[in-house]
Formats: structure tokens, sequence, C-alpha cells
């Protein structure tokens, strides 16, 4: 015999227990945890609430783990992973992307984002602007979406002109009269920094790397140490920010460019910002080489 103290009565066997527990509106059983409860809320809040369930409230549905939820979510309903919110249809949900201080959504794309930063590198690129900054120089023909990514270009030495990043701090220098974006405490006697060239021989090595005698970087070859020897990394930072509330300082103009592109600091709408950017990337094109 198998006796049901709640409900004070025995039975033949435990199958006609079970009978009597799943028919009986006085039991409410979790056979997966072995509970009964007194009611459906008290069984529903078990359910939605226990680490050993996988449960979806909407459909009154116990899945096998989480990974089948989530899939079961993401086919059955319109749920914002996120934020674990359900809504009616698709309109409400992307109405909730759009407006949620938690999300970073592109309404022209359909997606939503990491970070702030993540979305305005995605607004900033060929998908959302067209490259119709073109490289001023004879021989090369290349279009950019932005002033940053051409002097990024240039600075690499990739433009077919064969311009050098030296050539382009000096023209920036000749046009920034009034130091607006370059900083003369970080220039020599009123000029950028005395290039110097760092190279790199086998007496750089330590023993199990080459090391860089500045910054004690380590490389597995000695190509890779001169190429880091030959980037701006260890150059002086005579760019800056020209909000007096930010004051970043930058080695290459692509950095300083990037920065106020990425309008973290709303420095851009200042109008000597802008005039000093227009007058540098105006008289490029007439940059002797």
């Amino acid at each position: 015999m198998v006796y049901c103290n709640r409900c004070d009565r025995y039975f033949n066997s435990n199958g006609a227990w079970v009978q009597h527990v799943n028919d009986s509106s006085a039991h409410w059983m979790c056979w997966k945890c072995d509970r009964d409860f007194m009611s459906w809320n008290a069984l529903l809040s078990h359910y939605v609430n226990s680490p050993y369930h996988s449960y979806c409230r909407h459909c009154e549905e116990d899945f096998d783990d989480d990974d089948e939820l989530e899939e079961h979510m993401e086919d059955c309903h319109w749920w914002c992973r996120h934020c674990d919110q359900v809504f009616q249809n698709e309109l409400g949900l992307k109405e909730h992307y759009r407006q949620s201080p938690a999300h970073h959504y592109c309404i022209d794309c359909d997606r939503d984002f990491m970070s702030d930063s993540h979305l305005r590198s995605h607004r900033n690129s060929k998908l959302h602007h067209p490259q119709d900054v073109m490289c001023p120089f004879r021989g090369c023909g290349m279009s950019f979406v932005s002033r940053s990514a051409l002097v990024l270009h240039l600075e690499s030495g990739g433009c077919a002109s064969r311009v050098s990043k030296r050539e382009i701090d000096y023209f920036v220098r000749q046009k920034d009269t009034h130091n607006i974006i370059t900083d003369p405490s970080r220039m020599i006697t009123g000029a950028f920094e005395v290039y110097k060239e760092y190279i790199a021989t086998c007496g750089s090595w330590n023993g199990h790397a080459y090391e860089c005698v500045l910054c004690h970087r380590e490389f597995r070859q000695l190509a890779d140490l001169n190429k880091h020897l030959a980037s701006p990394r260890h150059e002086s930072k005579s760019y800056r920010c020209p909000n007096i509330s930010c004051g970043v300082h930058f080695s290459t103009l692509s950095g300083l460019c990037q920065h106020i592109e990425s309008e973290k600091c709303g420095v851009f709408k200042f109008r000597a910002v802008r005039d000093t950017m227009d007058r540098v990337f105006d008289d490029m094109k007439r940059l002797s080489l």
C-alpha cells in the first residue's frame, strides 16, 4: 500500500498513487526534483527560479537544458537575449532595441552591437559611407571612407606616390601655424622632433628573443623588431586633441583624425578645429614630393 499524506488516502500500488498525484488538484508535482507543491503558482515559481529547470513561461514547457531553451526562445519568440524580455511581435523587439540604453542598434542594418564605439565604427564604415575621400597624390587613385583612413594609407607608406609619414608631419606643422592640433611643447625649437632611425641587429638577441631596447618588448624575428622600430610607437606624441577637457595626445595624424571622427569629446564642433582640419586636407594635394 502507498499512503498519500496530504489527502490521507491509501493506494494499492505506486502506479495508482502516481495517477492520483497527476490527476488531483491538491498536488502540483515536479517529478524531476521530487517536490510536491500546494498550487500551480508555487510550482510555476519553482520552474522559473530553479537552476535545475530550463523553463519557457510563455509556452509552459520545460526543456532539457539552457541551450535547448535559448534555441526555442530565438526560434519561437521575439526575444531580447541581453535583457531577457519577450515582445509580442518583431516591431516591438526592434523598437526595444532602438530605445533601450542597453543596446547599440543600427536601424538600417537591423544589427545590435556590443558597445557604442562598435556602433560608431560600423556607422563610419563603407556600409554607410561612400568611399569619396580621394587620395590627392598622382599615381594612386585610391579612395577611402574617412580622412583618418586616407592619412593611415599615407603614413603606412602604402601610397603609390611614396609619400612618407615624415613629410605628412612636416606639412601639418606648416599648416597648423596656431598650434590647434599640434603641441609646441613636444616639438624641438618650434619644429617636429628630429627623426631618428633605429635599426636592430643580431646584438638585440637576449638569449630567447629579439628585444627592443626602448620598451623591452620581445620579438621572435629580427625583421619584426625592425618593423616595430620603424613604426610611430616610440615617436613623440606631437598631435593633440584641442579640447582642454580631453587633452589626449597622439604620435600620428591618423590617430588624431580617428579620435575626432569618433566624436568622443565633441571637439569637431569647434570652428577652429574644423578650419584647421579642412585647411590641412584641402592643401594636401599641393604637398611637394
